[in-house]
């Protein structure tokens, strides 16, 4: 393939991952997601876990949890699509990331979290929250495409190590008490 072909073909699935994320943010309005959080302001940080204005400002402390999703969606799109460019590998992660943005808003999830997790108070994100999730995915995609693997293995053990001491919870601490809650680890992570 031509370098000019190429690039076409780096554009046009560009384009495609543009499509899916902006079907994503579709898809929630249509789910009665509220756009913001609903204290009527748009906050960079929020700080606090068991907050209502957890999951419903740009960042927080799950932000680590979304870019380790671009580090693992790198790694699957470099297994099942080496051969593509890039950005097909990129339109996967953010199909992927947009089903899961998606799925975690339905009331089966959200229902989940609030019995199996320590995320008793949940009410699913705002939109603008799973958006930017979505974008920081991406940019841990991007990363991941860019640093040595041991350096981007280094940084994910960072970022769970880190959360998990901060606010004892984490993307693997997250997955298991969906997936197979533990009696001790939802102790644990409620303070007891």
């Amino acid at each position: 393939m031509s370098a000019a072909a190429s690039a076409i073909s780096g554009r046009r699935w560009l384009l495609v991952a543009l499509a899916i994320f902006l079907a994503q943010i579709a898809i929630l309005y249509a789910m009665g997601r509220v756009p913001i959080c609903e204290c009527g302001y748009v906050k960079l940080w929020e700080g606090g876990v068991n907050t209502s204005g957890n999951s419903q400002h740009i960042s927080d402390w799950y932000t680590p949890s979304h870019i380790i999703h671009g580090f693992l969606f790198y790694g699957l799109g470099w297994l099942v699509l080496r051969r593509a460019p890039v950005t097909a590998r990129l339109s996967l992660a953010v199909l992927i990331e947009a089903g899961w943005e998606i799925l975690e808003n339905s009331p089966i999830i959200i229902d989940r979290y609030r019995t199996a997790t320590m995320a008793l108070g949940y009410s699913g994100d705002s939109i603008l929250n799973s958006a930017m999730d979505t974008v920081f995915m991406a940019a841990g995609f991007f990363a991941a495409s860019r640093l040595p693997v041991w350096l981007t293995v280094v940084i994910a053990i960072f970022f769970e190590l880190l959360t998990g001491y901060l606010i004892r919870d984490n993307l693997t601490l997250n997955v298991l008490m969906l997936v197979w809650p533990v009696e001790a680890v939802k102790t644990w992570q409620g303070g007891v």
